[in-house]
């Protein structure tokens, strides 16, 4: 007989750990205790020596689907244990080591009650077990239990506190269990906020069908919704949102509900049903935009999700008549909302009651809503299909906080991100913490939810930082925010190089510490010459890089304001192509046309960048595909949307030049100006691009080997599959983000990675 003290770290508590430890040790006839505290789990067990070893081999195991176990360490304790049974004991506070569950989609257990008309939570919105349901949106601090949750102020009944309390049961030490009887309630409040009477979620259903916009409370946030069958709901809602062009996402009920929209390759019906729930860009049919007109115009590929909350399937099951079971789930459904944030004018995700009913007013009709708090924001996750799995566009619910294993440890680190799509990052020990999408630090609202996670984070985490690092640009409110940590509390704060933190941060997700050659391609990224990056070939060395080359750069006739407008870049183009002449007619339903061109000619508020985001614009300009962008992005990815329908098309013989490490695609520009298909010329652009970047890697790296990809050009599915299979034929492995955005939502954990090894190598 031995005593062994356990100690379980990793992703532990919210997830049924403790429930599954005592489960366990009965079935083995062990002894003793378990418990949360603020590392993770500790358990003290007694019993034979052969089934205390079997209990620590199956705690790695058979832990919880929702579980992730970092380590388990075992000791002997000093005295033996003296209890006839194993018992679950209160939880112990103190210094945080451990992190709080990501939330996860209702399972098919509590669908299955919900759906059960005999049962005592039919169709009740708040269901949830040990398996399922809301974590890091409800928590408020650690050890996760449910005093520090939004569930606090609802009392158990006492059927919901027999299944808390009863170790056969899946709701054993959950959390947030609750039933009609006692936890949350859900009301349908009009434009005026005023109670409506009936069935909150009929009544809801209704207003849907009769096209009115529906704000509807979830886990991290509220979401606008609309029948997304009705063209004339989306306009609205386009219009009150003030969303001209910007593609929405669609809830559909299953993958057979979304078949008649997408076309679905293999596993991607899967990818659908992902736990994590996040938005999937997938490939529209032919008929999808004449089934949901106005939904996501122009591009080849629509966001589907299906339901995550239970009160989202509730909406469904409505429509479909309530059938009592499961069975309907699975059959294709006629409704499709469209479930966009409730985030007017770029600011943060609603979240709360009152804010819902004034920020929201004079957008929403009516208020689905419920007294159950969202502690933390965190807006829906967006992905698209990449090898072996998925790519992250957004990262956030589902996702966040999960942890990235960093090479080795180090001191703490905070990272403040950049400026578009802002994320933050804290380091402790060996894992980073990423935070959930914060999106652009280009209002009040949305500087202050940044800091706001900045300070949650460091509150779960409880760490000091000792460094904190920032992008180069000096006009950044995160940088600003930087500066003013480190001098509050008396720490450095380290600059990083945009383009170099792009290419850390695929290098830390991935644990490689070797020098590595890198391919940043973006929008922009302030260099350390003071110009405008994006089109960059570096060596990386840890803390150190060299930039090895980059794109010829072009002109950004009126700054900023080229970047918004692809006919601007279009008109650079053929002013270095020399035919600066043809810009003032070519463009004549541009006033500035004329201007632009003596600009250009003259060199005036011209300003140069290598970026190969503006070259996307560019070739867009060129071909009429776009003038004037929407959204950010929205020429590249219309671009890529009519490459996508044109097929393949090799790339033009001669179409780029290669001098003193730096890649011309003037050729290709002066082909492209001629260019009258636009879909072709959309297609010629990609492939020619393509052959153009792998062949100036292969220049610089000759042999076998990995080259880091990283930048937002690089959610640019043609272009991301293109490389890999030119870069693989010359034996080099493309190495790319997987864990993290591409984009400038991944920034913070290359800063913090470069951030931790300056503070490692001057300790050394």
């Amino acid at each position: 007989m031995i005593c062994q003290r356990i100690r379980v770290s990793g992703v532990v508590q919210g997830v049924g750990f403790r429930p599954f430890v005592w489960r366990l040790a009965n079935e083995l006839a062990l002894t003793g205790w378990v418990r949360n505290d603020s590392r993770g789990v500790e358990i003290e067990v007694c019993g034979a020596v052969a089934q205390v070893n079997h209990l620590l081999q199956r705690l790695k195991d058979d832990a919880p689907p929702l579980a992730r176990i970092d380590a388990v360490v075992a000791r002997e304790t000093a005295t033996e244990h003296s209890a006839e049974e194993f018992v679950i004991i209160e939880s112990r506070g103190g210094r945080a080591v451990t992190m709080i569950g990501h939330d996860t989609t209702v399972c098919r257990d509590c669908l299955s009650e919900m759906f059960e008309p005999a049962g005592r939570r039919w169709r009740y919105a708040f269901t949830n077990c040990t398996h399922c349901g809301p974590r890091y949106t409800i928590s408020r601090s650690l050890p996760y239990d449910r005093a520090r949750t939004s569930l606090k102020p609802f009392v158990l009944c006492n059927k919901c506190q027999s299944e808390y309390r009863r170790p056969d049961d899946r709701r054993f030490h959950a959390e947030a269990n609750c039933c009609p009887k006692c936890g949350p309630q859900l009301t349908l409040l009009n434009a005026e906020g005023q109670l409506q009477s009936g069935d909150p979620v009929a009544a809801a259903l209704k207003l849907l069908r009769e096209g009115k916009i529906v704000a509807i409370k979830g886990l991290g946030g509220f979401h606008l919704a609309c029948d997304a069958r009705n063209p004339a709901a989306v306009a609205i809602l386009r219009e009150r949102k003030q969303r001209e062009e910007k593609p929405f996402a669609v809830m559909l009920a299953s993958p057979p509900s979304a078949a008649s929209f997408v076309q679905m390759g293999v596993g991607e019906p899967g990818l659908l049903s992902l736990p994590e729930r996040p938005v999937i860009l997938l490939k529209k049919r032919n008929s999808c935009d004449e089934a949901l007109p106005g939904v996501a115009p122009g591009l080849a590929w629509l966001g589907v999700m299906l339901p995550s909350t239970p009160l989202q399937y509730l909406l469904f099951h409505e429509a479909a008549g309530r059938p009592a079971g499961l069975g309907w789930i699975d059959l294709t459904q006629d409704l499709a909302l469209v479930m966009t944030s409730a985030n007017p004018g770029g600011e943060p995700l609603v979240i709360d009651n009152q804010e819902a009913l004034l920020r929201l007013s004079g957008i929403a009709d009516a208020f689905l809503m419920h007294e159950r708090d969202i502690v933390t924001r965190c807006d829906d996750s967006v992905v698209r299909i990449a090898p072996g799995g998925v790519q992250f566009i957004r990262r956030a619910r589902g996702y966040t906080p999960r942890a990235i294993k960093l090479p080795h440890a180090g001191p703490p680190v905070l990272a403040v991100g950049g400026w578009f799509k802002n994320t933050v990052c804290v380091t402790r020990g060996d894992e980073a913490f990423v935070s959930q999408h914060i999106g652009d630090l280009d209002n009040a609202a949305a500087c202050s939810f940044f800091e706001e996670s900045i300070g949650q984070l460091l509150k779960f985490l409880q760490v000091s930082p000792e460094i904190v690092a920032h992008d180069l640009h000096p006009d950044f409110h995160s940088t600003r925010f930087a500066a003013d940590f480190a001098r509050q509390r008396g720490i450095r704060a380290l600059g990083v190089q945009h383009h170099h933190a792009h290419a850390a941060s695929v290098l830390a997700e991935h644990g490689v510490q070797a020098p590595v050659i890198a391919l940043a391609l973006d929008g922009v990224g302030l260099g350390t010459d003071g110009g405008a990056w994006g089109g960059e070939l570096l060596r990386v060395d840890g803390v150190g890089f060299e930039r090895l080359g980059h794109l010829v750069p072009l002109a950004l006739p009126g700054g900023d304001r080229a970047a918004r407008e692809p006919w601007r870049m279009a008109a650079a183009v053929l002013h270095q192509l020399g035919r600066g002449n043809e810009i003032a007619q070519r463009f004549a339903g541009q006033h500035a046309a004329p201007t632009v061109a003596q600009m250009l000619e003259r060199d005036i508020n011209c300003p140069q960048t290598s970026s190969l985001g503006r070259v996307f614009d560019a070739a867009a300009g060129l071909l009429g595909v776009r003038s004037v962008m929407a959204f950010e992005g929205q020429a590249a990815m219309l671009l890529e949307g009519l490459a996508e329908r044109y097929g393949d098309i090799l790339p033009f013989d001669h179409g780029w030049r290669i001098e003193n490490g730096c890649l011309d695609l003037l050729p290709l520009f002066a082909v492209l100006a001629d260019e009258k298909d636009a879909k072709r010329g959309a297609a010629i652009f990609h492939a020619t691009l393509i052959a153009a970047l792998a062949d100036w890697v292969h220049a610089v790296t000759p042999g076998d080997g990995t080259v880091v990809g990283n930048g937002g050009c690089f959610l640019n599915q043609i272009l991301a599959r293109g490389l890999r299979s030119r870069l693989g034929a010359h034996g080099l492995h493309l190495l790319e983000a997987r864990r993290l955005p591409p984009n400038d939502g991944g920034l913070s954990l290359g800063q913090a990675w470069i951030a931790s090894q300056h503070l490692v190598k001057r300790k050394k």
